[in-house]
């Protein structure tokens, strides 16, 4: 099992990494692990053009898409902020996620066909909202977004989703030992749907 662990947060030692570290060693010992902190990546995250001229990669891009092409599970973890993820994280969406690696559009059709498939993903994102609030009142958006028109879009499945929230006025400390103990279980637990159809794409992709 290929485990690719993203640390979505642009500062270094906050409390999303830490959880992410926390999944890192919950992990089982034959999991093959490789940690990216998206902070220390070298790339543009504005996709200049969109889709309509190509936008070439830099290395860090390219050496992450191969990461990701070989992973059999991610794991994602970031804060929200103002009810996304941080604008690092946005870009890296944009850069990598291209239509021929990620995802191709079907041929005079608005469907599409993830690339993705046979592999699965956790996110773990921190919040000073809480979970009731961020359901009642935003309609969990952040979760139906992530599932739906990220990850589950390009052919990530299961997508899990654990919010972590409240972390401010003493929230983190006094949930801490709760969110480690789904986290532990989310690493102890991954089944990816369908394995057998995981197919390289980023070579095809390359040379287009």
């Amino acid at each position: 099992m290929r485990v690719l662990l993203l640390d979505g947060h642009p500062d270094e030692g906050r409390y999303s990494s830490s959880l992410l570290d926390h999944y890192k060693r919950s992990l089982p010992s034959t999991a093959q692990v490789e940690y990216v902190a998206l902070r220390e990546l070298a790339f543009d995250p504005n996709l200049k053009h969109g889709y309509k001229k190509r936008t070439e990669w830099e290395p860090d891009i390219q050496r992450l898409a191969a990461q990701f092409d070989d992973c059999d599970h991610l794991v994602v973890a970031f804060p929200m902020w103002w009810g996304s993820e941080p604008a690092m994280l946005k870009g890296l969406l944009d850069r990598l996620f291209l239509p021929g690696f990620m995802f191709s559009y079907r041929k005079d059709s608005s469907l599409w066909d993830g690339h993705m498939q046979g592999r699965s993903a956790d996110v773990i994102a921190t919040m000073d909202t809480p979970a009731l609030f961020l359901w009642l009142v935003y309609g969990n958006a952040l979760i139906k977004r992530w599932k739906g028109q990220v990850l589950g879009f390009v052919g990530f499945k299961p997508v899990r989703v654990l919010t972590c929230g409240p972390i401010k006025n003493g929230g983190a400390e006094k949930n801490n030992s709760k969110w480690k103990g789904k986290i532990e279980k989310m690493a102890r637990s991954i089944r990816p749907k369908a394995p057998e159809t995981k197919e390289p794409r980023l070579e095809r992709f390359l040379n287009r």
